[in-house]
């Protein structure tokens, strides 16, 4: 989901493509997860807090958090779900395409889980710009003289400034400044990695709490207090599913280089340090009878001559972190579109460079829309970060369920060996999601309302098409049979090329019957054209175009693409055309697209709610012929009254 498009990491590359592509790797892939630091150890230990925090606690938060990083995305994602991969495309609705092609006919799983995760996906979407770039603004407080110059009102106004200002920039496109985005998150995870080392030299005893057994005794002597704990470990490794969403920009081997040489022990080194620094606070606090309270550790980790500089480089993070997921957002809309789950969207290409360069003016709208309303109403990261480990959490399930059916599917792994290797990661998965399920109340809601009204869409969207397909098949005749039928009967010809555009090629498009019903005339060729999206990213050129003759006035032609692909039917059909060695005059073609009238009805289809739904989607979904790149002056659209 980033804008730097490279060969998958299967291929050999040789070091100074794999240096640049880890670069640019660290700058996208690991923005989120980078960023948690600034929030999560200070929210975990928040949780603590109501019979007071001593030095066992300390100790066992962290070690939660450090055997977090290890098991869920060192083992589970970098280890394992990396190999999952769709023609080097990873990500929820990659890993469902997959599912799909390994259940044949009992996908319906598959989708259901695709689309669930998919939905969840943009609950996470809305919380990450507004949480990471709150909580870096929030450490303007933290800055000598600062403390009281600034109040929480200038905090929030500051971070809506900044916000709005990341969501009006993306219709410019990203392509310029991406190049900065690696260097300034290298820097980044280097500061924070040299500053988590500063301080464990103060405390070199933290180093203990890589033994599991602190986590566990923590977890056993705390009951339900430990599960709210665990809810707020979790933010951690929030952004651990970019690691695979993002392969088919930057590769397997890019990824993983950067998780194990630079992230992974930065991070590790700045927890380890920021609980070096609240125990050696938790000492004096004791020694001088202060009572120990909890901080923005991350913060006050840094000298207060150093601490400007850090503040300005957490905001230049965040912004890049809430950079990735925004572009996330859209490329997973547009894989959503071609998998038919979401109706078609404007699409722009912001980049002549870059495929993966896309704006999307609807999503970006409503994504600004939804992380303003957070930051207003939350109005602090300590607020927010209950709302942030529900959606994260919930997707990870939906990964490791899907992962299970392509390796028992698939991969043909044995189902005790599939059950031996999946069951651990779920149960993991599980415990965390029960864990952040505990902050309903405090804010989780959140997540859950948007995954919910997403996935409301996606149902609605699916069955209201699958009624309108099924009213378009009881109308349709054979193709086969209405060419013999023009042949024994002749109409009107007129010169020119016609190109109806079907979903079902082998019977006859309603557009054509039309046109034949009201006009009375038949061009002199005839291309009745199909769009299938493949279940793989990219379709290959070799199956781009294929073409079958009915008679000598009809031709099917199959469009395939990917669905990370966007169709351009002229282009494709001069392809086409050029194949045959024929030539198709863009003066003398005319495109034909069906287009019914919706009417809502109680007593059929779906509930009247659902069918009003549906027409609104339906009428606010691109137009086709910009969606298909068709010339505007050269469609005509005819259809009828259907019943949803």
């Amino acid at each position: 989901m980033s804008s730097v498009a490279q060969p998958p990491g299967q291929v050999a590359l040789p070091h100074p493509a794999l240096l640049a592509l880890t670069v640019g790797a660290i700058g996208v892939v690991f923005g989120d997860i980078g960023t948690s630091p600034l929030y999560a150890f200070r929210e975990a230990l928040g949780q603590t807090k109501e019979g007071g925090i001593d030095a066992a606690e300390i100790l066992g938060v962290l070690s939660l958090a450090l055997w977090s990083l290890i098991i869920v995305v060192t083992l589970k994602y970098v280890v394992f779900l990396m190999r999952a991969d769709n023609q080097g495309e990873g990500g929820v609705l990659a890993l469902t395409a997959l599912a799909r092609r390994a259940l044949g006919k009992r996908s319906l799983v598959a989708i259901v889980l695709g689309a669930s995760g998919a939905s969840l996906f943009y609950g996470d979407a809305i919380i990450t710009p507004a949480l990471s770039v709150l909580s870096a603004v929030e450490g303007l407080k933290t800055i000598p003289g600062l403390e009281q110059a600034i109040d929480q009102r200038g905090i929030l106004l500051l971070t809506i400034v900044i916000l709005v200002a990341l969501f009006m920039v993306q219709a410019r496109g990203t392509a310029r400044i991406s190049a900065l985005f690696g260097p300034v998150c290298v820097l980044w995870f280097v500061a924070i990695g040299g500053l988590g080392l500063w301080h464990i030299a103060d405390e070199p005893s933290i180093l203990r709490v890589f033994s599991p057994h602190y986590g566990v005794l923590f977890l056993f002597n705390h009951g339900v207090t430990g599960l709210f704990v665990l809810g707020a470990v979790f933010l951690t490794v929030t952004g651990a599913e970019a690691l695979t969403a993002d392969m088919g920009h930057f590769g397997r081997a890019p990824i993983r280089l950067g998780w194990f040489v630079l992230v992974f022990p930065a991070l590790s080194l700045n927890y380890l340090g920021q609980g070096a620094f609240a125990l050696a606070a938790l000492e004096a606090a004791e020694t001088s009878g202060a009572t120990f309270v909890n901080q923005d550790w991350f913060f006050l980790m840094a000298p207060d001559a150093l601490r400007p500089w850090l503040v300005g480089l957490s905001l230049l993070a965040t912004v890049i972190a809430s950079q990735a997921v925004i572009t996330g957002a859209y490329s997973l809309t547009q894989q959503a579109i071609q998998l038919g789950l979401l109706p078609r969207l404007r699409i722009r290409q912001t980049s002549a460079h870059h495929a993966g360069q896309i704006y999307l003016p609807a999503i970006n709208w409503l994504l600004l829309t939804g992380v303003l309303v957070l930051v207003t109403q939350f109005r602090s990261s300590s607020a927010m970060a209950a709302a942030y480990g529900i959606a994260v959490t919930g997707t990870m399930v939906v990964t490791t369920l899907l992962a299970y059916i392509v390796v028992r599917h698939r991969w043909h792994w044995s189902r005790p060996l599939a059950l031996a290797v999946i069951l651990p990661f779920l149960a993991l998965d599980s415990v965390f999601f029960g864990a952040n399920i505990l902050r309903v109340v405090e804010g989780g809601w959140v997540p859950l309302v948007v995954a919910a009204l997403i996935g409301l869409l996606v149902y609605t969207w699916v069955r209201g098409r699958g009624i309108v397909r099924s009213f378009e098949e009881r109308q349709s005749v054979p193709l086969a049979d209405l060419a013999a039928a023009l042949e024994r009967r002749p109409p009107e010809r007129v010169e020119g090329t016609a190109v109806f555009l079907t979903a079902n090629p082998h019977n006859a498009p309603g557009a054509l019957l039309h046109n034949l019903k009201h006009n009375k005339v038949l061009h002199e060729r005839n291309l009745v054209v199909s769009i299938r999206t493949t279940d793989r990213p990219v379709a290959a050129d070799a199956d781009r175009v294929k073409m079958e003759k009915v008679d000598a006035n009809f031709a099917i032609v199959t469009l395939t693409y990917g669905f990370m692909e966007t169709p351009d039917v002229p282009a494709d059909l001069g392809l086409q055309a050029a194949a045959h060695k024929k030539t198709l005059n863009p003066a003398k073609t005319s495109y034909f697209i069906g287009r019914n009238t919706l009417k809502a009805s109680a007593n059929e289809g779906m509930p009247l709610w659902q069918d009003q739904l549906f027409m609104f989607l339906q009428r606010n979904a691109s137009d086709p012929t910009d969606f298909f790149k068709i010339p505007p002056g050269k469609v005509l659209e005819l259809g009828e009254q259907v019943t949803v």
